[in-house]
């Protein structure tokens, strides 16, 4: 594939992405039509439309393409890093952390004192996680004990966040504290945007500054160590790198799965299996997926709307299912 494909594939899910942050707007309790959004977005539509789009609609689907695009450039890191097609922030514990660090300080009434109180709370769990798998990658441990790992500090850290939930203080606290732990987008603000995105800014040079070191990677550490890679240096920026961007992301949405391992393995074979190469298209496709799974959580018929972790879940576990399916079918 080309320079000129890769532009090209960006270029077709970037204005994929667009349509579905478009859609976003238009769908609701209140549809609205293109010509409105139209004017709405010239300021010369009803008031009520202006307020709809500006105000409630347009931040809420940003922070969700944010967030997925987060994750999905994550879960595309921590895989090349790893070399596990199974590696991503939630299912290595990283994002269930992070909302471990976040609920600490609304627990504790930290929160209360300063919204980047739980910002910096969240990435503080999610570089702790991620620096606990890359100890346990510098020991040289397999593939299934990363995962295993994994898997362990993620049940750790939902048990105590379900002791907090156990313990909260009030009917106020425990709606706080779920809202957290199943992810939502709901009433966020560009000044919640804004709060988050310096932290995903800088975890997202840091990755894209060892992008190509992922590639030599995937040959073996021998191999990238000869070919003058630093691996030491690799491993940090992708802990540093993935931990921002998965702490920001939880900070303003709450643990939501399976997107970083869904995005990275849809796109792989349109990059030929190049990890460097992934990394954005990843990201694209992984925005794209919230923002859809947003859209579906308005429109499930429901007492109370669904939080978009749990269809985040529903639409990306059957996607993994298929998806390692067909890995194995490809392999056997």
């Amino acid at each position: 594939m080309t320079d000129l494909s890769d532009r090209q594939l960006l270029g077709m899910i970037g204005n994929i992405a667009l349509l579905s942050i478009i859609a976003a707007c238009m769908i609701g309790s209140t549809p609205m039509g293109l010509s409105r959004i139209i004017n709405a977005v010239l300021m010369t539509g009803p008031p009520g439309d202006i307020i709809v789009l500006w105000e409630i609609r347009l931040p809420r689907a940003l922070a969700a393409f944010l967030v997925g695009a987060a994750l999905g450039l994550s879960g595309a890191a921590l895989q090349g890093l790893l070399r596990n097609p199974l590696a991503e922030p939630g299912v290595l514990g990283v994002s269930t952390s992070a909302s471990l660090g976040a609920t600490l300080t609304l627990f504790y009434g930290l929160a209360a004192f300063s919204p980047v109180i739980p910002v910096f709370a969240a990435i503080t769990g999610a570089i702790a996680a991620t620096a606990l798998l890359a100890l346990a990658a510098f020991r040289n441990a397999s593939m299934t004990t990363l995962i295993l790992i994994g898997v362990g500090v993620s049940s750790f850290a939902g048990g105590l966040m379900a002791l907090l939930l156990n313990l909260a203080p009030n009917p106020f606290s425990l709606a706080e504290l779920i809202s957290w732990t199943l992810g939502s987008v709901a009433n966020r603000s560009y000044n919640d945007i804004l709060l988050v995105l310096p932290f995903m800014s800088i975890g997202l040079a840091f990755i894209l500054s060892i992008r190509r070191d992922l590639s030599a990677l995937s040959l073996g550490e021998n191999t990238a160590q000869s070919l003058g890679v630093n691996l030491r240096r690799t491993r940090l920026f992708v802990i540093i790198g993935t931990g921002l961007m998965t702490g920001a992301s939880v900070a303003i949405a709450g643990a939501i799965g399976f997107v970083g391992i869904v995005a990275p393995h849809l796109v792989r074979p349109l990059v030929k299996y190049d990890p460097a190469r992934i990394i954005w298209p990843a990201a694209l496709l992984g925005g794209i997926m919230l923002v859809l799974a947003d859209i579906g959580v308005r429109l499930i018929p429901t007492n109370a709307e669904l939080r978009l972790g749990v269809v985040a879940a529903l639409i990306g576990a059957p996607l993994f299912i298929w998806i390692a399916a067909n890995l194995r079918r490809t392999h056997d």
